[in-house]
């Protein structure tokens, strides 16, 4: 027998709506009770709430653009550059997390084929929640539909893929849940677009405009030492690790959701994890979040779909995030060159003597033997299938080495892992607003006013750089990136502090009897599978659970890559396996089977338009 309890908040009620009626009791936002049956439950205290009306014009999933508007290669404007206003920034915040994440292009069939950007009139509402010894909040999100179904409650619960804002899953959940009538329940999950301009001390407010660092309700304010310039943002500079309370996030998420219904729908009220489903998906560091949830204790999750995660465990094959990442940062560039064929861009011609200057720099330093670039190519390749990766994942990968990806994502993980704070940053990186010398520059207004809706979490992009002090001819980057992956391979107490936040990320198996699909794509350059949901979903079944696990062929990481002819020519999209898998779960709660496993032979559709045939979906 199911049994399950909706722990009331110890906020005093009060009418949601009135955002004066505030619910921040910040001396209790980590405090916990125990309910009747003796489980331990958080109590959460939500702070500065706010709730918008979208109808008319605007509407939950895409702010009013459509398929058409989220084509459209720029942005929506803003009548002032450099005051936007909340509603024109939520309608750019939506534009950038939608091309983000789905390929919108005419020949990759969303909207037709699969998906949907369907009008969904309805109401959002936000605040702020803290899990126990954080410092700083993480961003929560409920989309009510007009349409919502009080007799067949459904709430999604969902976090951001990457470190994106707090509209980094509206692709991947609100695509799948709103339109069928589910409020859809969202967190950044400690990370996101919360920048903070360390030059002029502004932030962000709730609504997602640039506020002065010590005004009321400011996302994100850290703590710097006296004259630090440059740019923060809390991914890196929290002092939380966030990742490891990526599943803390995500439960507060639904409880938040809970509330905001009672709040709304007061005729309806109590909705609780007992009479409401609840369904959990996130893709990439989404999808990790959501396994990291499906572990946590207590019947309050009725199923769980993670797409391409980002998950850590300690299995056979298993490999951490920042190893594999620091790894391919060193050694790509050059076993790229070993590779014929390789997806464009980046054009191999213009990064060829960068890629060149890698293996001869790793020859001089005795990592690579080999008299000739050629050779020293080959010996990293090879050193790179050794350590699991695959061709298909090595191919892929061309994306991230040729983006300079690696060791964006590297830097911002070491300072994550390691909690350090502004100026603390281990070798040497930093973050500011660059000029075409990339020296490091005060961003100007306009720029500021667009972190918000436009960053995706992990600087460089929107006008801010990644600033690396030991840049040097001929490979410009190669100290940086041997600093960091010392940071996972060496000795010393910041490899110990980094490694030491690289453990408090490993994830358990998932609560035994939920019901979790994993899909991921085969060719993943990014989170390959066999480091990652392979060696997961091993994990899971040796300790009993029963899990599911599609992997498709010819699928990497990006889907919003596809958009580039090369890319879409050569890879499918994961998202349409996302929406199938939800189909298949939800159904299953109804009492169909769960899905079996499967390996998909998706087809790359070429020059021509997707259909599908091409899918290839299991049945």
């Amino acid at each position: 027998m199911r049994h399950r309890q909706h722990h009331r908040l110890t906020a005093p009620r009060a009418r949601f709506l009135a955002v004066a009626a505030a619910l921040a009791i910040a001396a209790g936002a980590g405090c916990a009770s125990t309910t009747a049956d003796g489980a331990t439950r958080e109590a959460i205290v939500f702070e500065h709430p706010r709730s918008t009306i979208h109808r008319d014009g605007d509407d939950l999933l895409t702010a009013g653009l459509g398929i058409d508007g989220l084509r459209r290669m720029a942005p929506p404007d803003f009548a002032d550059a450099e005051a936007p206003t909340p509603a024109e920034l939520r309608r750019r915040a939506l534009w950038s997390n939608w091309r983000g994440i789905a390929d919108l292009g005419p020949a990759g069939g969303y909207g037709a084929l699969y998906g949907s950007v369907a009008d969904v009139p309805g109401r959002e509402f936000s605040a702020y929640a803290t899990v126990p010894g954080a410092i700083h909040p993480h961003r929560v999100l409920l989309q009510l539909p007009d349409a919502f179904d009080a007799a067949r409650r459904c709430v999604v619960v969902t976090a951001s893929s990457g470190s994106r804002g707090i509209y980094g899953a509206i692709a991947v959940a609100g695509a799948w849940g709103l339109p069928r009538g589910c409020a859809v329940a969202y967190t950044d999950k400690g990370a996101g677009s919360d920048y903070f301009d360390l030059d002029a001390g502004i932030g962000f407010g709730p609504d997602g405009r640039a506020v002065a660092g010590d005004a009321a309700g400011i996302a994100f304010a850290p703590e710097a030492p006296e004259g630090a310039g440059g740019v923060a943002f809390k991914h890196a500079h929290s002092k939380d690790n966030p990742e490891a309370d990526w599943g803390r996030h995500v439960k507060q998420a639904a409880e938040f959701a809970l509330h905001a219904l009672d709040e709304a729908l007061p005729a309806q009220a109590p909705f609780t994890f007992d009479n409401t489903r609840v369904i959990a998906v996130g893709i990439s560091n989404g999808g990790g979040a959501v396994l990291r949830a499906a572990e946590l204790e207590g019947d309050w999750l009725d199923a769980v779909v993670a797409g391409e995660p980002n998950v850590h465990v300690d299995a056979p094959g298993a490999r951490a995030l920042y190893d594999y990442t620091t790894e391919a940062a060193l050694l790509m560039p050059c076993a790229l060159l070993a590779m014929d064929g390789l997806p464009q861009p980046p054009l191999l011609d213009q990064v060829r003597p960068l890629y060149a200057a890698r293996c001869d720099s790793l020859a001089a330093d005795g990592v690579l033997p080999g008299a000739d670039t050629a050779t020293r190519a080959v010996r990293a390749r090879d050193m790179l299938l050794a350590a699991g990766w695959t061709e298909g994942a090595l191919r892929a990968g061309a994306l991230s080495a040729g983006f300079d990806l690696w060791r964006s994502v590297a830097a911002t993980y070491a300072n994550a892992y390691g909690r350090h704070g502004v100026g603390e940053g281990p070798c040497g990186f930093s973050f500011a607003a660059q000029g075409t010398d990339f020296l490091p520059r005060r961003a100007t207004a306009a720029e500021r006013a667009a972190w918000w809706s436009d960053a995706s979490g992990i600087p460089p992009g929107s006008g801010v750089g990644l600033i690396d002090a030991g840049l040097a001819p001929p490979d410009l980057a190669l100290k940086g990136l041997q600093c960091l992956r010392g940071l996972w391979t060496g000795e010393g107490a910041g490899a110990d502090r980094v490694r030491a936040g690289i453990a408090a990320t490993r994830a358990a198996p998932p609560r035994a009897g939920l019901p979790v699909v994993v899909v991921h794509g085969l060719d993943d350059g990014l989170i390959p599978v066999a480091f990652s949901s392979a060696p997961w979903v091993a994990h899971a079944r040796a300790a009993g659970r029963d899990v599911r696990f599609w992997q498709v062929r010819n699928v990497q990481h990006f889907d919003g890559f596809l958009a580039l002819p090369d890319y879409g020519a050569r890879y499918l999209p994961l998202l349409p396996y996302v929406y199938e898998a939800l189909d298949r779960i939800d159904a299953h709660l109804d009492g169909a089977p769960l899905p079996a496993d499967a390996v998909i032979d998706a087809t790359p559709r070429g020059a021509a338009a997707m259909d599908a045939s091409h899918l290839a979906m299991p049945r």
